[in-house]
C-alpha cells in the first residue's frame, strides 16, 4: 500500500510540473500588467512606457502599464507582491522600493526579498553634485576642503526626508567626514531657485534636471555619483575617484510575485535584455539620464541586497526618517 500511495504521489508530482512546463512554454497568452508604483509622468512611468513596447514586442504580446502611486511606491509594490505567480502581473521597482523603504518605513506590509521574485536589473541613473556659480570650490576636492573649513556652515538640499537625494548627501557627508545642514524641499526642482541664488550649497540632482542648468551656465557641476564617468554626461568626474568607492544610483528593476515559475522569469528576463539592446530605446533611456544595464535574475538579487545594506547603514547611523 504505501508503495502505491509513494508511486501515486511522484505521478501526481510529475503532473503538476509536467503543467507547469507547459504552460510556461505557451506563455504569454494575454497581456501583461507592469505596475509602475510611481505617478504618470514621472521617470519611473517614462522608462516603464519606452521599455514595455520593445518588450511586449519580444514576448509577441501588450505590457499593460499600471500606475499606482502612493506612500513612496508601497502601494503598488503591495499589489504585486499579492499578485497571482502566472506571469501577468510585474512590477518596475526601484531604490526607493526594495533599497531604501524597508529602512524607511518597517512596517511595510511585505517583505522585499521574501514576497518578490527578481528577474532583471534593467537600468540605472546616476545623480550629479551641484553647486552654485559663486562657490569657491571647483572640485569635489576643494568642496569637501571649503566644507572642512567651514563646519556646520554650509546646507545642502534635498526632495524630503529619507528620499534617494538626501541619503546620497548623507553618504558623501559620511566618506567626507564633513558636517553640512540639511534643508529638505518638496521636490529638487523647487530647491534649484535656491542653489542658483547661493542660499543653498549644495545639491545631488538627477542628470536630466540638473545638467540644463549645468549647460546653461547657472550652476556647477562637480562630479557624478556612479562609480565610472556616464555617458550622459561623460566630461563629469566620478566623485569617486575623490572618495574611493562611493556611489549612489537610482536603479530600475523587474519583478514578479514570489513563486514566480523559473521558465517564466527566464523569458521574461530575456525579453528585458533583448529590448534594452535596442537602439531606440538605448537613445530613449538617454534623454531620460538612465543607463540601461541587463542582468541575470541572480545579478540583480545579488546588486539589490547589497545597495540595500548601504542604505541601511547609513539610515541607521545618521538616525534618518521619512518624517
Amino acid at each position: 500500500m504505501k508503495r502505491i500511495q509513494f508511486l501515486q504521489a511522484v505521478a501526481a508530482m510529475l503532473c503538476v510540473a509536467g503543467t507547469s512546463a507547459s504552460l510556461a512554454q505557451s506563455y504569454p497568452t494575454k497581456p501583461i500588467r507592469l505596475i509602475v508604483p510611481f505617478p504618470a509622468g514621472g521617470a519611473t512611468d517614462l522608462f516603464a512606457r519606452t521599455l514595455s513596447q520593445k518588450m511586449g514586442e519580444k514576448l509577441g504580446t501588450t505590457l499593460v502599464i499600471d500606475n499606482k502611486p502612493g506612500a513612496g511606491g508601497a502601494i503598488g509594490s503591495d499589489m504585486a507582491a499579492k499578485a497571482a505567480p502566472d506571469g501577468y502581473t510585474l512590477l518596475l521597482a526601484t531604490t526607493s522600493t526594495h533599497s531604501i523603504g524597508p529602512w524607511i518605513n518597517p512596517k511595510l506590509p511585505y517583505d522585499t526579498v521574501r514576497d518578490f521574485t527578481p528577474i532583471a536589473h534593467v537600468g540605472d541613473a546616476p545623480s550629479i553634485m551641484l553647486v552654485p556659480n559663486s562657490s569657491p570650490a571647483k572640485t569635489v576636492r576643494e568642496w569637501i576642503d571649503y566644507a572642512k573649513k567651514n563646519p556646520g556652515k554650509l546646507n545642502y538640499a534635498s526632495s524630503g526626508n529619507g528620499t534617494i537625494v538626501q541619503l546620497t548627501a548623507e553618504l558623501f557627508k559620511s566618506q567626507a567626514g564633513i558636517f553640512v545642514t540639511h534643508i529638505p524641499y518638496k521636490g529638487t526642482a523647487l530647491a534649484i531657485p535656491d542653489l542658483i541664488s547661493g542660499k543653498v550649497d549644495v545639491l545631488f540632482d538627477s542628470l536630466p534636471t540638473g545638467m540644463p542648468h549645468v549647460r546653461d551656465g547657472r550652476l556647477r557641476a562637480l562630479g557624478v555619483t556612479s562609480l565610472k564617468r556616464s555617458p550622459l554626461a561623460p566630461e563629469l568626474p566620478p566623485i569617486a575617484d575623490t572618495l574611493p568607492g562611493f556611489e549612489s544610483n537610482t536603479w530600475f528593476g523587474l519583478y514578479g510575485p514570489k513563486g514566480l515559475p523559473a521558465e517564466m522569469v527566464t523569458r521574461i528576463n530575456t525579453a528585458a535584455n533583448q529590448a534594452l539592446a535596442d537602439p531606440e530605446v538605448r537613445d530613449k533611456l538617454a534623454r531620460l539620464g538612465i543607463s540601461p544595464t541587463t542582468s541575470t535574475p541572480a545579478q540583480f538579487a545579488s546588486m539589490v541586497a547589497e545597495d540595500a545594506a548601504k542604505w541601511k547603514k547609513i539610515i541607521t547611523e545618521r538616525k534618518i526618517t521619512g518624517d
